[in-house]
């Protein structure tokens, strides 16, 4: 039986890890990496690979691969990145996946950190823009409105009102534009890019790397 976005959905391992792993970032003031944002990733990156041509295994290969991109988040944030690949490749062996599919997603997994990563493989390119544009209200788990102001990742995100993705196709140039309003009253645009530059940056060559242009909208007025 082929591995599947759906069947790791309901996988127990699976999901007590990613449980286990925001947990540890609640604990830690960490905005939401739990099963809207790791399922909002696998959606937006098959919705990118989708709209640029790409064929259904290749769709469900990043499907996979953004559902377990943040599953190192249980042993360690700042090297989640690499932990969360090998905890991935544990899993997928068990389930019998195929070595060469285990290898593009656990690269992609890999890969993923605007610290330490870059695009490798197209799943890692889609992975990457569709995990830094979940950009969101609904992602901050603090509830204090003080301790939310005071922390800039909890104010970014509160102040965003609509992130959206979308490929925009001008003649044979495809684009890939994230669309974002933000409360300015809550948090100036300035604070956006103190916390996000090295992402859009990561954005923009994981866009290049699938033959497209990265753009990024905030408030309707073009800014990358």
């Amino acid at each position: 039986m082929a591995v599947t976005y759906d069947m790791l959905k309901k996988d127990e391992q699976v999901c007590a890890y990613i449980t286990a792993g925001n947990d540890a970032l609640k604990a830690l003031g960490y905005t939401e990496h739990s099963f809207p944002h790791l399922c909002h990733t696998a959606e937006i990156g098959a919705f990118i690979l989708k709209e640029l041509g790409h064929c259904d295994e290749t769709i469900e290969l990043v499907k996979i691969a953004g559902f377990l991109h943040d599953i190192g988040n249980m042993t360690n944030r700042k090297f989640h990145a690499a932990s969360g690949a090998e905890i991935a490749r544990t899993i997928l062996e068990r389930l019998g996946m195929p070595f060469a599919d285990i290898g593009i997603v656990c690269s992609a997994i890999g890969n993923h950190d605007e610290g330490t990563g870059k695009p490798v493989n197209i799943i890692s390119a889609a992975l990457i823009l569709a995990d830094k544009g979940d950009v969101r209200h609904s992602r901050v788990q603090e509830t204090c409105m003080e301790k939310i102001l005071a922390d800039i990742h909890d104010r970014v995100n509160y102040a965003v009102t609509r992130a959206e993705t979308k490929i925009v196709s001008v003649g044979e140039k495809k684009y890939i534009r994230l669309c974002l309003d933000i409360d300015i009253e809550f948090t100036p645009v300035m604070d956006y890019f103190e916390i996000f530059l090295a992402r859009m940056i990561m954005c923009r060559r994981a866009a290049a790397f699938l033959n497209a242009e990265f753009e990024l909208i905030i408030n309707d007025a073009k800014i990358i």
